[in-house]
């Protein structure tokens, strides 16, 4: 890990010289970040990384050490674009109810349609890595889902008497078990209505009678 941090450092001081370098190692990390929420983690090998990218397997390992250190840096990678996203939406969003609504748009697309779930996979066998991800999500995404909770406060659409900082703890929990294939099989539950019931339910349990009457306002708007 020193040695690779080391060298990424090297490619920031000079990037003209690694720019290639810096490319090739972005496009495996877009590239087996897409077959990994595809298929999921155990079913993609290095090989076939490499032949989508028509490349050699040694290739890859100039950039990563092992199938592992991928896995690890794709799940980063793609735990980046999504933090930044949401963060994006809970910045301009109009009201925090609002926000969770654009916030599932986003989490759709990496809710896989199959029984592959990248994320019930990478917690069977990259146990490590997905304890990592969990405490990234509440650490980084926990801070903003907080202030969006005191925003729906202070707008009369969330009651003041509710512990900001349980429910933060008990929505972050809720999305992650949405993602377990054991619990919601992929053949009896879709992606888009396990979020649309799980906001429902999440946001009913917290609203005000105003803040009630707005989930209804985007629901019949949703369903028109």
């Amino acid at each position: 890990q020193k040695k690779k941090r080391k060298k990424l450092l090297w490619y920031s001081k000079f990037p003209n010289y690694f720019c290639d370098e810096i490319t090739m190692r972005n496009k495996i990390l877009e590239t087996s970040s897409d077959k990994f929420i595809q298929f999921g983690f155990k079913s993609i090998t290095m090989d076939d990384i490499a032949t989508t990218l028509t490349i050699s397997k040694k290739t890859i390992y100039e950039h990563f050490d092992n199938k592992t250190d991928l896995v690890d840096a794709c799940v980063d990678f793609v735990f980046d674009e999504i933090a930044r996203k949401i963060q994006y939406i809970q910045k301009i969003e109009t009201n925090p109810i609002e926000g969770l609504f654009q916030i599932k748009k986003i989490a759709l697309k990496h809710m896989a349609n199959s029984s592959q779930s990248p994320q019930f996979q990478l917690q069977k066998y990259y146990p490590e890595i997905y304890a990592k991800l969990k405490k990234r999500e509440l650490n980084v995404m926990g801070k903003g889902f907080k202030k969006s909770l005191k925003r729906g406060i202070k707008m009369g659409l969330f009651r003041p008497s509710i512990n900001i900082e349980l429910i933060t703890r008990l929505y972050f929990n809720g999305m992650q078990g949405l993602r377990n294939p054991e619990l919601f099989p992929a053949e009896e539950y879709k992606p888009n209505q396990l979020l649309e019931n799980y906001l429902d339910y999440h946001v009913r349990a917290i609203a005000t009678p105003k803040g009630t009457l707005l989930l209804e306002k985007y629901n019949t708007q949703k369903n028109q």
